[in-house]
C-alpha cells in the first residue's frame, strides 16, 4: 500500500479511522489511570533517593538475576499477593515498580495501591528504558 492509497483509505474512511483512534486514545487513558502516571528512571532514582523508597523488580528470578538495579527487592509479579508483607516496612515510603518494558508493572502497582501502599508508582519503560540510559545494573 502506498502513502497516497492510505491517504484515500483515510479520506474515504474518516469515521472508522476517528473511532479507532478515540479506542486508542480511551485504551491508553484508562490503562494510566490504573496505575497513576508513570515515573521516568531519573524521577524513579531521585523519589527513592530524597524519600528513602525502594525499586520493586517484578520480573522472574532468572530475568533478575542477569542484571538489576542495585538493592532492588525482586518479587514476581505472580507471587506479589502472597509475599506483600515483605513489604511492609515500606508501606509509606516510595515503591518504584519494574518490569522489563514497564507493561506488567502496571498490575503491581494496582494490586500494591488495593493494599495500602498508596506511594507505589511504576517506572516508564522498565527495565528496557533503564539500560537505553546506561544506569547501572547489578547481578549480585
Amino acid at each position: 500500500m502506498s502513502f497516497s492509497q492510505f491517504l484515500i483509505f483515510v479520506s474515504e474512511q474518516w469515521l472508522l479511522v476517528f473511532a479507532l483512534l478515540l479506542s486508542l486514545n480511551l485504551l491508553l487513558f484508562t490503562e494510566s489511570r490504573k496505575a497513576g502516571p508513570a515515573l521516568s528512571p531519573q524521577q524513579a532514582i531521585n523519589l527513592t533517593n530524597k524519600s528513602g523508597g525502594i525499586f520493586l523488580d517484578v520480573r522472574d528470578s532468572k530475568e533478575f538475576k542477569r542484571a538489576h538495579i542495585s538493592e532492588a527487592i525482586n518479587i514476581p509479579s505472580a507471587n506479589l499477593p502472597g509475599r506483600m508483607g515483605e513489604l511492609e516496612a515500606y508501606k509509606n515510603k516510595p515503591v518504584i515498580v519494574v518490569c522489563r518494558m514497564g507493561s506488567s508493572a502496571s498490575a503491581a502497582v494496582k494490586q500494591l495501591r488495593a493494599n495500602g501502599f498508596d506511594n507505589a508508582h511504576r517506572m516508564a519503560g522498565g527495565m528496557m528504558s533503564w539500560d537505553e540510559q546506561r544506569l547501572p545494573v547489578t547481578n549480585k
